[in-house]
């Protein structure tokens, strides 16, 4: 067996083993799902894990559903909110109004 455990993320011991899909930690007993938590992050187009409260910036025309608007390339958006769903990005977009967004039509950027 070439590859490593990762060691345990409640107590930091180095000694955990598998069983099934699960790993665990002989010294403290805690169980826990080798990728969980990096199933968990949403990532924009390029990969940057994204944050409630992140700016990201449109990489694409968007038309909006029942509308005839679209929401241009380059449309910046401020202070988004993750959410679980179809749709990742919940977002006020100025002169569109409240919607929702899939993370891999956007791209973050610095304030």
């Amino acid at each position: 067996m070439t590859d490593t455990l990762p060691p345990c993320p409640a107590c930091s011991s180095a000694y955990t083993y598998q069983v099934d899909a699960l790993l665990n930690c002989p010294e403290c007993g805690h169980e826990w799902a080798p990728r969980a938590a990096e199933e968990d992050v949403i990532r924009d187009s390029v990969g940057n894990p994204l944050a409630d409260g992140d700016t990201v910036t449109v990489i694409k025309d968007l038309k909006l559903k029942g509308t005839s608007t679209v929401v241009k390339v380059g449309t910046k958006v401020r202070n988004i909110r993750l959410v679980d769903g179809d749709h990742d990005i919940d977002c006020k977009i100025p002169g569109v109004g409240q919607i929702g967004l899939k993370s891999q039509f956007v791209k973050r950027v610095a304030d």
